[in-house]
């Protein structure tokens, strides 16, 4: 059983991939789009900071594409809703 406050604070020490969310059994459907947003919204936080060089580069890829899918797949298709044309907001 997955500890919905540690995911809804930080998704990725819970889940090593997004895909991992949809596959969660003990997450309910709105918990599964909850946390994946909650996630959107921090891979955006660093792409952000990357760019002001405040984190001093990446080498790992950001999952945000693979989060994208798993909402759609979820049957979320409101990501330029709820995140303006901006990265942060």
């Amino acid at each position: 059983m997955t500890d919905i406050e540690i995911a809804l604070l930080n998704p990725s020490s819970i889940f090593k991939k997004p895909r991992d969310v949809l596959e969660d059994n003990s997450l309910t459907h709105e918990e599964k789009i909850d946390i994946l947003r909650r996630w959107s919204y921090d891979e955006r936080e660093i792409l952000v900071a990357e760019e002001e060089n405040m984190l001093g580069g990446s080498d790992v890829n950001s999952p945000l594409s693979e989060i994208v899918l798993c909402l759609l797949e979820l049957g979320v298709d409101d990501d330029e809703k709820i995140h303006p044309p901006t990265k942060q907001g």
